[in-house]
Parts: structure tokens; sequence; C-alpha cells
């Protein structure tokens, strides 16, 4: 029997010493706390209102910008696509850190930023085991995962059958045995055509699945409809079909229909906002208006951009069929993983060039996103890592977002044709201090569904972020003065100090 509503594990590691922070400057945009001067204090890893001993460490932070730990929604950091995708490139030019770093790296690395939350977004339940092996080994961060079980048989068998109970029995089964936080669908249905040899990819949403009656919409609204009777803390994550091909904005303004007055979250929407034909590079464009228009309009979705930037990376997809069209079209050496013929990954080496018409048309379309939703509670900064750019990319990418004067000079630099006919050099809006810490924290943990992140109040994590204010904002988030994760100090002026173990957020929807 399917109970109504889900249970959440989360396993928790928390430092047992109380601390102070005193005169920091608060970005906290989730208590409506932005740019006040105030004490936080801590206990047992833990924020509280305040403390009635006196505290074991006292951080004088006068003059500093206090935030919290940044939480990445959408990332890909363990598992067999990421090892193939730490062979198939294994480093970037100028020294630049791994395209695919290890685990411990990767802990280090994003620590380093201040952000102290990451999920992996596309896991294959056959490699469920294997994904949480690798996440052992990842310092500092809390993570989770979400899982690809629309590409498991008994999920799609239970779609053809239109079954809810089946259907949600097959998620929360998924769910427990694999610690997933949430279900992620990649190319709907694509992994039917693919078991079969047939391409994935150029299908509409009302195409059928060969061999069954049900079409990939019939699959994305099923899917979103169980997981909000689950009481699922994340809405359905969906890398909808015709990913990076022309003309797919279309695709993805059916695939807001198809949510309407549904609870979704659109992943990584750059890779699925373009206009244009086919081998037809005069048409090729940007389709964000439209769809920024009705997503503005609907308060029941979310989304993350996943920004393109320029430079060397490594594409990895859990939609083959995207990534082996890709592959073709570039000539580049790809991977194809599969896992048990339930799923896998396409893995291919990829590096976006600023003279680049296609690339800088990715890279404006991704800026345009930002610039164009209205409310930055339902949006998250991604940029796909390592697909669109490696994460040590976002203070760069929050420059672009809050600097106007710098993101003018970066559009002169891009492909002549799409200065020209891309709206983006007319938008004049730069993210402020608390916009950008909305769209890096209290934003992606309120999607993401974690109540103890996000925010500084009474009750969260201790994870906390403290940055020098400066005026160059690329400078400013590269290189966070102190970060705190669960009250243990873990980076200062860029150095790791420690190493604890994070906590693994797992989904338990009650099921017998």
């Amino acid at each position: 029997m399917i109970l109504p509503h889900a249970t959440f594990q989360e396993s928790t590691v928390h430092s047992s010493t109380s601390i102070s922070l005193l005169g920091g400057t608060l970005y906290d945009p989730a208590n409506g706390k932005n740019g006040v001067v105030c004490d936080i204090h801590i206990r047992d890893g833990r924020i509280v209102d305040a403390l009635h001993e006196t505290p074991s460490r006292t951080l004088d932070l006068s003059g500093l910008i206090v935030m919290p730990g940044g939480v990445d929604i959408h990332s890909h950091v363990a598992g067999p696509k990421v090892c193939s995708g730490r062979r198939i490139a294994p480093d970037l030019a100028n020294n630049r850190p791994a395209a695919v770093p290890t685990a411990k790296a990767t802990g280090s690395l994003y620590a380093a930023l201040g952000y102290t939350t990451v999920f992996d977004a596309a896991v294959s339940p056959s490699a469920a085991h294997l994904v949480h092996m690798e996440l052992a080994d990842l310092p500092i961060l809390d993570k989770g995962i979400y899982l690809l079980v629309a590409d498991e048989q008994r999920v799609i068998d239970s779609l053809e059958r239109r079954n809810r109970r089946e259907t949600m029995a097959a998620i929360s089964q998924s769910l427990a045995a694999c610690r997933g936080w949430a279900v992620k669908v990649a190319n709907p249905g694509g992994c039917v055509f693919w078991k079969r040899g047939l391409r994935g990819d150029h299908h509409d949403l009302d195409s059928t699945l060969p061999g069954y009656s049900i079409s990939p919409r019939d699959i994305l609204r099923q899917l979103a409809e169980a997981i909000v009777e689950l009481g699922l803390p994340h809405p359905l994550h969906v890398h909808t079909a015709n990913l990076g091909l022309p003309g797919n904005w279309r695709t993805t303004m059916e695939t807001l229909r198809t949510f309407d007055g549904l609870r979704a979250h659109l992943a990584h929407v750059q890779f699925h906002s373009y206009t244009g034909g086919d081998c037809d590079s005069d048409t090729f464009g940007s389709g964000v208006e439209p769809l920024a228009h009705w997503f503005n309009e609907h308060s029941e979705l979310t989304l993350d951009v996943g920004q393109i930037l320029f430079g060397r990376t490594v594409a990895m997809t859990g939609d083959s069929s995207a990534a082996e069209h890709l592959a073709h079209t570039t000539g580049v050496p790809w991977r194809s993983h599969d896992e048990y013929l339930e799923g896998g990954c396409g893995i291919l080496p990829i590096e976006y060039r600023e003279k680049n018409l296609i690339h800088s048309w990715q890279w404006a379309i991704g800026l345009e996103w930002f610039l164009s939703v209205s409310d930055p509670w339902r949006i998250a900064l991604t940029t796909d890592h390592p697909n669109g750019a490696h994460f040590t990319a976002y203070p760069h990418l929050m420059r672009l977002l809050g600097d106007a004067a710098f993101r003018r000079a970066a559009v002169e630099r891009i492909h002549p044709l799409v200065r020209s006919r891309s709206p983006l050099g007319s938008l004049s809006r730069e993210y402020s201090l608390s916009e950008l810490c909305i769209i890096t924290r209290a934003a992606p943990a309120r999607i993401a569904g974690l109540k103890t992140k996000g925010h500084l109040g009474p009750g969260a994590d201790a994870d906390v972020t403290v940055y020098r204010h400066d005026a160059d904002l690329e400078r400013m988030f590269s290189l966070p003065a102190f970060v705190l994760k669960a009250g243990t100090l873990v980076v200062e002026d860029g150095h790791v100090r420690s190493y604890p173990v994070g906590q693994t957020f797992a989904c338990l929807p009650e099921c017998s």
C-alpha cells in the first residue's frame, strides 16, 4: 500500500561545539535579511536564536558579507559516466582543474567556492550503488542523487497500463532501494527507441513509443502526477526531448504546456531553447522569449539554466542519442555507457569557442534566460557541470549576471551575427547580491525541498560562507574568507582546513 505522503531521511553529522559569528553583513533572503548587520549563533551544527553559554569560538566578521552555503541543484559528480568522462578528457587547458575532478577534488573545489551541497542529477538505478560508493569519498559536501527511474522497464510498463498505484509503487521501491532523493526523466521515452536500435531524438512529444501506445507527453504527465501524489520533496526533474537540436524550443514549449497546473522542474533549459532547422545556421537562434513568457505566468514551474561558458569541458548526458548526434555532427570521439539496457550515458569532449556562431548563441541564450525570468526564486544557477562549463566557473557567471558593463564587454567579443540578432545586448538587468544569493542558495534549496538549507534562520544547518566585499564579483565569489560546514571551519582564504563527512539525502516514500 502506498501512503499519501512520503517520509524523508537525512543522515546528519554535526559539530558539537558552539560558535558565534559576530558583526557580519547578512544576506539571508529566505528570512528577509539583506545587507543587515547581525550576529549568528551556532550550536551542535545548527543555527540557534541565541547561546546561553560562552561560545567555544567567536569569529569577528565586521565588514564581511555572510551568506548560506551554496546549493548546486544539478551537477554530475559521481558514478560510471563521470569515470568515463575522466578518461576521455583528463584535464583542461591552462592548468585549470580537471574537467571531471576526482571525488575528493570535487568536494574540496566546491567548498573552496562556498558551496556545501550538491546533487548528481542523472543516476541509473542499476548504477546507484556505484555512485554512492564514490560519493562516500566526496568530502565536506552534503549530497544526493536523482534517479532515472523512467528508464526502468517496469516503470514504462506501468505507465503503458496507466496504473497510477503501480507507477507509484515502482518509484517508491527504486527510491528506497537506491537511496535517491528525486526522480529524473531524460528524453522521455528515448530509452525505448534506443533499446530497439532506433534514434531517440527528432521525435515530438506525441510520437508513439515503438511497441507501446503511450507518448513522451503521457510519460511526463503521468510521472509528474505520481510524484505529486507521493509527496516527494522535489518535483519531477525534466530533461525533455530533442536536447541541443535546432528548433527544439517548440518541444520545450509543449513540455511546459504538458505541466500546466502541475509542479515540475525543467533542467538545463539553455540546451532546449533553440530556433532554426537542421543544418541551417542562418535560422539558428534564441527561442527564449515565448518560453520565458509562459514560464513567468506559471508559478508551479521551476528551472535551472545550464549556462555554457567558453572553454574546454566534457559533455555527459543520460540522453545517449543526443550524445551520438552531437558526436556525429562535430566529428569528435564519444562513448556510450549503457547499463543493463535500462538507460545509460553518452560522453564526449567539447570546446566552446567565443567566435563560433552556435556556441555564441548558446552562451547568449543562457544569459537571456537568467535575465528574462522575473522571479529569482524559481531559477537556479547551474552550468550542468561539466556539460556547459566546469563548476569552478560559477564566479565568472555571477559577474556576468551582476555586472552589466562586464557583460556588455563580453557581448562585444562573441560572433557578430549573434551580437546583432540576440536581445541580450538590450537587457540591462543586473542581479543584486540578494538575487545572486537567491539563485545560488535560497532558491535551489527550496526547489530541492531542503528545509534546513539555503537560509540562516534558527534550525538551519550551520552551512555559512563569508566573503570580502569586492566590486569585482568574480574575484569576490572565487575566494571566500571562511566557509563553515555544519559549524565546522572547512575553508579559510581558499585553503581547505578540514574534511568532514557530509550527509546523504535519501527520500523514503512509505510503501508495502
